[in-house]
């Protein structure tokens, strides 16, 4: 009895019963395949309350988009539903097809207009959640359609623009209503043959109209103030908009230091207390920047430097009108130890009972000593930033060329100390940098051994990366002052401590020095050793010059031995400056025999190197054997292993000479 609807029902209502949603699902399908058309309205209620009834709605949305197939008429009912389960995207875009559908028919009695009306304020009232459709161009349609409605449209835009944060396009809206407003009331007038310059109400319109262009940027900002009233910037724009209005450009610091909360502010709120008391001192009311200086100090701002920065302006102030003696006191003030001192970092005190900790505002202190205050007062100063363990590299240097500039040579000595037992490295690389070249100018060798000790002591720990200008300067103290044996044995230990690109770099000023001092024979064992510890590019280099070296000494056999000792590391399709300097040289000062026991060594090399290509070639062969077998794919990948060994490596064919 597949064509009796009766049946159905009571099957379908069995399995609906049941809670079993697949089968049920299925049911109401098979039933309207069974049943013939005329008999679906029978069946689309309940398949519709029961897929309304579902936990997600995507199987209630698949089940209506195939019931209005049939029966367009009932699409309001699944706008309601669409809108009811948050599905707002098409909800409009279904909303927006029945408002175009001439020939639709509302079952609820809506007229055209009221269609259009909720489809407005949908797409106004979402405009994060209706993206499918131009609302703006749907708007703007209402607008020329129904033309006895404009008021109601031009406000869903307006409130569309506000909602998606476009508020200049409300302004835009707003001058386009105010501008048809004025156009209609013309032609109004024209047709009744009224005089437009009697008219008071267009008067009015027209002056209402220039007064909103007029205040076009300071509406735009009061909306983007309301949106967020803790925007910093936007309240220095707000200052600038008032320029050349003085009440109310304080009237707006005002209000801005009293609404903004500088733990949710966006930007720099202390900014705004700085910018205002600069105005009372662009004005020449010193008094009332002081007092705006003072409520600023007060302020619970977010983060200390905030409040550092407020001192430093404070402070910076009294320097432009020569208030000297101000400008002390007020730092002296920021710098003052708090009754309830708190570390630095400690957010959950305020930032009050942490400036004293302020590097900026110490710094500022210290400049002003330096410039206005007592030896005693700076040195004082000094002395507790390092105590308070906030100084950096800089202030230590700071600190310690002070001391010298007032000839407290070993007072400076021991600020370097002090600041070298404060950091660790890298930090303290200046520092020593900066401590052992005044020690060396203002005691050259006078006091060697304490030099010395200076030097291990900065050596000791002191990464690869920073040694070899210690090593250098250490080596240049032992030349000038010291012994030339413990200059070149710093320059031997350099060659180990640096890093090893420097390493060439070091060997060749070690060689150099060593020429200079003990001359040129004493230069073989250096020469020895970087052949042995340098990488092959680099002991090649050293191989070339330690040969002719030799050669230039008449030492003919040894130069000969050297070349013949960095063959070795030379493969003749690579290094062929090496082969051609050696031809040279056997041209000049061999004979035939020496010759061609060059020419043997080369293919000597070359065998080897080939030989080396080879056994990795069958190495690559054996491992692709076992992965996949052998024939023409095997070849191949052989092939395309030793192109990836000789890319780039140019080849140069042997020439017999």
């Amino acid at each position: 009895m597949h064509k009796m609807p009766r049946i159905w029902i009571d099957y379908c209502q069995l399995m609906v019963s049941q809670c079993k949603i697949t089968r049920s699902r299925r049911t109401f399908d098979r039933a309207l395949r069974a049943l013939p058309i005329t008999q679906h309205p029978r069946i689309w209620p309940l398949y519709l309350r029961f897929a309304r009834n579902l936990p997600l709605p995507e199987t209630a949305i698949r089940v209506y988009r195939r019931y209005l197939k049939l029966s367009p008429e009932n699409a309001e009912e699944y706008i309601d539903y669409l809108r009811s389960v948050g599905r707002l995207d098409e909800a409009a875009i279904r909303l927006a097809a029945v408002v175009n559908d001439e020939n639709f028919v509302s079952k609820e009695g809506k007229s055209n207009y009221q269609l259009w009306h909720e489809l407005c304020d949908l797409i106004s009232q979402n405009p994060d959640k209706v993206t499918s459709l131009k609302v703006g161009a749907i708007i703007r349609g209402g607008l020329t359609r129904f033309t006895d409605q404009l008021g109601k449209l031009w406000c869903s835009l307006a409130d569309y623009y506000i909602r998606s944060g476009h508020f200049e396009k409300v302004f835009d809206s707003f001058a386009q209503f105010e501008e048809s407003m004025i156009a209609a009331k013309m032609e109004t007038t024209s047709e009744l043959g009224q005089d437009e310059e009697d008219d008071i109400d267009l008067e009015l319109r027209l002056a209402r109209f220039e007064s909103l262009i007029t205040r076009r940027p300071l509406l735009l900002n009061s909306v983007l103030l309301r949106q967020n009233p803790h925007n910093v910037h936007e309240w220095h724009k707000r200052v600038k908009l008032y320029e050349g209005q003085p009440r109310q450009i304080i009237n707006t610091y005002t209000e801005a230091v009293q609404t903004i909360d500088p733990l949710k502010a966006t930007g720099k709120p202390h900014s705004l207390w700085v910018s205002f008391a600069r105005f009372y001192e662009d004005n020449e009311q010193l008094d009332d920047a002081r007092t705006i200086f003072e409520k600023a100090t007060k302020v619970n701002y977010k983060q200390v430097d905030d409040l550092a920065a407020v001192w430093c302006e404070y402070g910076e102030m009294e320097l432009r009108h020569e208030n000297y003696d101000q400008a002390l006191r007020i730092l002296r003030k920021a710098t003052a130890i708090p009754a309830r001192k708190a570390e630095y970092f400690d957010s959950s005190e305020p930032v009050q009972n942490r400036v004293y900790k302020s590097l900026k505002v110490w710094s500022m202190l210290a400049d002003l000593e330096e410039s206005l205050g007592t030896f005693q007062s700076t040195k004082a100063v000094y002395d507790r930033i390092i105590d308070l363990r906030i100084a950096t590299p800089q202030i230590i240097i700071n600190y310690a060329m002070f001391l010298e500039e007032h000839n407290y040579f070993e007072d400076s000595f021991k600020a370097y100390e002090r600041g070298i037992a404060l950091f660790k490295w890298p930090n303290v690389h200046d520092i020593w940098n900066t401590y052992l070249t005044k020690f060396i100018d203002r005691y050259g060798g006078k006091k060697l051994e304490r030099a010395r000790d200076l030097f291990e002591q900065a050596l000791d720990g002191c990464p690869a990366k920073y040694a070899k200008t210690i090593y250098l300067l250490y080596a240049k103290l032992e030349e000038e002052y010291g012994l030339a044996r413990h200059a070149m044995a710093v320059y031997e230990r350099a060659t180990a401590a640096v890093e090893p690109e420097e390493r060439h770099q070091m060997f060749n000023i070690y060689i150099k020095r060593a020429a200079e001092i003990y001359g040129v024979t004493h230069t073989r064992a250096i020469y020895q050793k970087a052949i042995e510890v340098l990488p092959d590019e680099h002991a090649r280099d050293m191989c070339l010059r330690f040969a002719d070296m030799e050669s230039k000494l008449g030492e003919i056999d040894r130069a000969r031995a050297i070349y013949s000792y960095c063959s070795q590391i030379c493969d003749p399709r690579v290094t062929a400056h090496f082969w051609q300097t050696w031809k040279e040289f056997e041209v000049r000062h061999g004979n035939e025999d020496t010759i061609r026991e060059m020419l043997r060594i080369k293919r000597s090399v070359q065998a080897t190197y080939n030989t080396q290509v080879n056994f990795m070639s069958s190495q690559m062969l054996k491992a692709t054997t076992n992965a996949t077998g052998t024939g023409e794919h095997l070849t191949a990948k052989l092939y395309s292993g030793l192109s990836l060994f000789f890319h780039g490596m140019p080849f140069h064919y042997p020439v017999n000479f």
